[in-house]
């Protein structure tokens, strides 16, 4: 890519600014920016989408999430810290770490993804700070990845340990419907997309045949408590 042109360095220099980091490569860190939407319709663009980096950031993430535990819950089980490691790996918690340090408003996207909203689109949100936790490792190595992955993920680790993290949507919807009565709930696919390793899935939540949300995740399960997340939301029982 060669010297960045201004615009660019920007958008870098605001990234670094609110991840506190400094690149050395400053593309890397456009790399982890771009979106396939992007990309796609920009084909000379240096810097090809993020989803390779997304595969690497995930796996880091896993790896240094994966020895935390493991140096640092001495008294749990294998089991327990599986589960504990998926809930803080889950979409949900990529998206607010996301959220929380504005990095929808960097991503690079197609114009048809930015006119649907994508950066505010969770699936997107957390493939994006997972290809930046990918992007540091290979600007700086294992222990800077390690650095910001314990600063950012810091607080949901402390919730997920003491067992005070994600509210469980789909529950909490149950709860809420079956106040009046018996609800048939029902959850369906509408729709999936993506390659295979970076896959999205569209679920739809049904209540006595009526869909009363719709949500997109990384996983059937996922997109399913983000439906239920946005049924919540239009009943006005969440903000």
């Amino acid at each position: 890519m060669g010297k960045l042109p201004d615009d660019l360095l920007k958008t870098v220099e605001e990234l670094e600014k609110r991840i506190g980091y400094t690149y050395r490569n400053k593309q890397y860190a456009i790399n982890a920016l771009v979106h396939s939407s992007y990309s796609n319709e920009h084909q000379n663009f240096a810097a090809k989408s993020n989803e390779r980096l997304e595969f690497l950031g995930d796996a880091i993430l896993n790896f240094v999430l994966s020895l935390m535990l493991y140096n640092n819950q001495a008294g749990f089980t294998e089991g327990e810290m599986s589960k504990l490691r998926a809930l803080i790996v889950c979409e949900a918690s990529l998206n607010e770490c996301a959220k929380a340090i504005g990095l929808g408003d960097l991503i690079m996207l197609g114009r048809g993804e930015e006119a649907n909203g994508g950066r505010t689109r969770p699936s997107i949100l957390s493939d994006a700070l997972e290809a930046v936790i990918g992007s540091i490792f290979l600007d700086s190595g294992i222990d800077e990845a390690e650095g910001f992955i314990m600063h950012i993920f810091g607080d949901i680790y402390q919730k997920a340990i003491s067992g005070m993290l994600f509210m469980d949507y789909k529950t909490a919807l149950q709860e809420e419907l079956q106040k009046s009565g018996d609800v048939i709930i029902q959850y369906k696919l509408i729709e999936s997309s993506g390659p295979d390793h970076s896959k999205t899935f569209k679920m739809a939540v049904y209540a006595n045949g009526k869909a009363i949300g719709s949500g997109i995740g990384k996983s059937k399960k996922d997109a399913e408590q983000m439906a239920a997340k946005a049924a919540l939301e239009e009943m006005g029982k969440i903000s």
